[in-house]
């Protein structure tokens, strides 16, 4: 595991911006397309804006990259939550990705189901072989959780290479989530964590002892070499090894 600390917010997207750049043009020379899977929420946000932007945009051959989703709310497609949805307009859009490129959650489908579907077509995207995607952007809530892996949920003790269907007790919705046995077998990892309301999460899931349970982002390989955090110092604040 590798941590990559910066001073401001800007400086942390620009350089995981760099990375994506490279890791995205390392896996197209040596294997001729890409297999990216995002983020939701808000923080990528910007990464993805900056990816866009004129500065970014002609340095990938985006026409070789396939995206997924590590998860999704179980919100309809046009849905501001959406996370699909969020891409689209910050990214795709600007890019003009084509919609063959784009593997989004079906969230017309129930939610068992979603994931079902979703598993499907994420096995036969990759033809019956070893699911590794190049690259899979993370990020982490402030109650340790990353994709829908989320604390005292029963994905957690999931061992199964799918994708599965979450119900969030105290927030009353469901989300459709890789397992965090799919998101390992991905070549690089990186996440994207900044704010001072991440410290305590950042330093739980870094330093503290496992406990899966409470600090889920601890399931995600963080002892291996091809795991990055990309961090402000802010959100770096608590961390006592660096």
């Amino acid at each position: 595991m590798t941590s990559h600390i910066f001073n401001t917010v800007p400086e942390v997207i620009v350089a995981l911006a760099d990375y994506v750049v490279a890791i995205t043009n390392e896996s197209i020379n040596d294997r001729g397309q890409c297999n990216v899977a995002l983020s939701g929420g808000s923080s990528p946000e910007l990464l993805y804006k900056m990816l866009a932007s004129p500065g970014y945009k002609d340095r990938i051959p985006w026409s070789k990259i396939n995206f997924f989703f590590g998860d999704e709310r179980n919100v309809p497609k046009d849905d501001a939550q959406n996370n699909a949805n969020m891409v689209r307009r910050v990214m795709f859009g600007p890019l003009n990705i084509t919609e063959s490129n784009i593997f989004a959650v079906n969230t017309s489908l129930a939610p068992d189901e979603a994931a079902k579907d979703y598993t499907d077509r994420i096995n036969n995207h990759f033809k019956g072989k070893e699911i590794v995607f190049d690259l899979m952007l993370l990020g982490l809530g402030d109650n340790s959780h990353t994709a829908s892996l989320f604390p005292h949920t029963s994905i957690l003790n999931d061992q199964s290479i799918s994708v599965q269907s979450v119900f969030l007790k105290e927030q009353n919705v469901h989300r459709i989530s890789m397992t965090a046995g799919m998101i390992n077998l991905s070549r690089h990892i990186a996440f994207l964590v900044y704010g001072q309301s991440k410290a305590e999460a950042v330093h739980h899931v870094l330093e503290d002892e496992p406990n899966i349970n409470e600090y889920p982002a601890q399931l995600i390989k963080v002892d291996s070499n091809d795991v990055h955090w990309f961090l402000d110092s802010a959100a770096a604040s608590q961390l006592k090894n660096v």
